[in-house]
């Protein structure tokens, strides 16, 4: 699977995992160099807080287009350690 913007691999990994329709990519498959931390978090009930990156690309940015959950509660624990898209970044095989 491979995370595109503005036609640029933002993450490609053959090892995602899915939840909620939403491919989690591990954290190592990242292109470093497209993300920034931000402030934004929201909260799950059965995943727990998520942190949000923007992405970069050139001088483009996509404010908190890329989430994780740093510590997801018991029930997704599958997802520890990934990276999921949205707002426009597409995740093609």
């Amino acid at each position: 699977m491979r995370a595109i913007w503005n036609n640029t691999v933002l993450a490609q990994s053959d090892d995602t995992v899915v939840v909620e329709n939403n491919h989690y990519f591990p954290a190592a498959s990242l292109r470093r160099e497209h993300f920034r931390g931000s402030d934004h978090r929201s909260i799950c009930p059965w995943k727990g807080t998520a942190s949000y990156y923007d992405v970069v690309v050139g001088d483009a940015v996509n404010a908190n287009a890329a989430w994780y959950y740093p510590e997801p509660k018991e029930a997704a624990a599958q997802i520890k350690g990934r990276v999921a898209f949205w707002k426009g970044v597409s995740v093609v095989a």
